[in-house]
């Protein structure tokens, strides 16, 4: 069973360890000074790290990333999914972290996703954070895309 857990800063509470990852340095919440906006989502899941991380490069690709028959690992290759999201892998370390640029169809900008998977207690926790978002509406968008997506890998290992 997960608990509540609050975050000092930019208190929230959310279920499962949520965590709306936001700078306290900064005025506006998920603005970046330089480069747009960014939001991160985190979570406790109740599953060992790698199966976390098997199941998000595999059967759970299309939860968070779109319809794609695998992912490449290697950096600098391409990709693109059967909706239309594109983009280029920046950075893949097996078992814990993924970068990719992520750029849906219908955006006139690419962006940069993390997926990062690390050991909490017997269970895993999944981060999702996503950078040069054009504005506070795009940034408030994927905020709540993120977690519906965290909240379904919650439910997925109940």
């Amino acid at each position: 069973m997960v608990t509540p857990t609050s975050v000092t800063g930019n208190s929230i509470v959310r279920r499962a360890r949520t965590l709306d990852l936001m700078s306290e340095s900064r005025n506006t919440p998920g603005q970046k000074n330089d480069t747009g906006w960014d939001v991160g989502v985190r979570k406790t899941v109740d599953t060992p790290p790698q199966k976390l991380w098997d199941y998000l490069l595999g059967e759970g690709l299309p939860l968070w990333l779109g319809e794609i028959e695998s992912l490449p690992t290697k950096k600098g290759v391409r990709y693109q999914t059967t909706d239309g999201v594109r983009g280029t892998i920046r950075a893949f370390t097996a078992g814990k972290q993924i970068r990719l640029t992520w750029q849906p169809q219908d955006w006139p900008h690419d962006t940069t996703l993390q997926v990062t998977v690390s050991k909490s207690g017997p269970g895993a926790i999944v981060e999702f954070h996503h950078e040069d978002l054009a504005d506070r509406d795009e940034r408030r968008m994927m905020l709540g895309h993120w977690h519906n997506v965290t909240d379904s890998l919650v439910d997925h290992f109940a």
